[in-house]
């Protein structure tokens, strides 16, 4: 019988690092490859809204830069709550992006248990806009500025009432805050969405409400709508006379939503830096800049870590509102 080799275990062992390596080397050749198949870019939030077109600009623009299809994926439901769990449970191989807002931060005080953690399941990339809201009221309203608006409730309380877009939305808290920050007690009325809630104004079945400017801007210019100031931290650019709330005597009063761009945690950090890159470029492109113009939507892009520090932020801000209000998921 033959002697063994002494070779054959190093030709094995040989192997083996060589197998490993390849295993090893695999992450990294994906990565710069990436992307080399469909981008799924989920949005929890219906058709036609602030974040639904900014994912489709933004989606459009990536697909035209990485030469891949990037599919937009409206997932409703439960608060945005199913679509963004679809999206933190997803693979973190770059390939599922999630389109979110306020209402992120929102959700995190108004349910007890959530199916994922924000801070620990998703990772921010880069927040591309924010949508200021105006407090708009039906022209048979008396109030004419934000503090007729608090005088005239001061001394009619609980008759004056406001239209939302559901419990625990931010035209709901928004109101919330400015009752709170007011000390004025306004009635609560929550419809199934903003078509319906603006047009409960429109027909004076409800007396005011909080929506952006490109929600709003066409009744108002037709004086359907009268608008009395802007929660933004400057004055809409398609309304320049109208007051901020500091302005119109209401300091330290901001809210209003955004969009960002999330990944699921332990998507690799060249795969995140590639796509904030991207995103960046995107969001200073002139036909971008005018549709933001057009929508009056304000510009953003910022870092991961300062977004993380937004997203921080806004869960504490919205959790003193949500718990001094006791407001409670539907």
């Amino acid at each position: 019988m033959t002697a063994p080799s002494r070779r054959a275990p190093w030709r094995f062992v040989g192997i083996t690092l060589v197998a490993s390596a390849f295993v090893a080397a695999a992450p990294a050749q994906s990565q710069q490859t990436y992307p080399n198949r469909p981008i799924r870019f989920i949005v929890p939030s219906a058709t036609g809204g602030s974040n639904d077109i900014s994912a489709r600009l933004f989606g459009q623009k990536l697909a035209e830069a990485f030469g891949q299809q990037v599919v937009i994926d409206n997932r409703t439901g439960a608060g945005s709550i199913i679509g963004t769990e679809l999206a933190a449970k997803s693979s973190p191989d770059g390939y599922t992006l999630l389109l979110q807002s306020t209402e992120l931060t929102i959700i995190a005080s108004l349910f007890k248990k959530l199916p994922f953690n924000i801070t620990k399941d998703l990772a921010p990339v880069t927040l591309l806009a924010s949508f200021p809201l105006l407090l708009v009221v039906h022209p048979s309203l008396e109030a004419k500025s934000v503090q007729e608006l608090i005088a005239l409730a001061k001394a009619r309380p609980g008759q004056i009432n406001y239209a939302s877009n559901g419990n625990g939305t931010i035209s709901h808290i928004s109101a919330e805050m400015f009752k709170r920050m007011t000390g004025i007690n306004l009635l609560h009325v929550p419809y199934k969405g903003p078509a319906p809630a603006l047009t409960s104004i429109l027909a004076g079945e409800s007396n005011l409400g909080f929506y952006t400017v490109s929600a709003t801007l066409q009744n108002i210019r037709a004086g359907r709508y009268r608008a009395l100031a802007t929660s933004g931290a400057k004055r809409a650019p398609s309304l320049p006379d109208l007051p901020t709330f500091a302005e119109a005597g209401l300091p330290g009063y901001e809210t209003g939503s955004w969009a960002g761009v999330f990944v699921p945690a332990g998507t690799p950090k060249p795969i995140i830096a590639k796509l904030h890159a991207e995103l960046i470029r995107i969001l200073h492109l002139p036909d971008i800049q005018e549709r933001f113009v057009a929508f009056d939507w304000v510009s953003a892009g910022n870092t991961p870590e300062e977004f993380a520090i937004l997203v921080q932020n806004e869960m504490a801000k919205w959790t003193k509102v949500i718990q001094d209000a006791q407001i409670k998921a539907d």
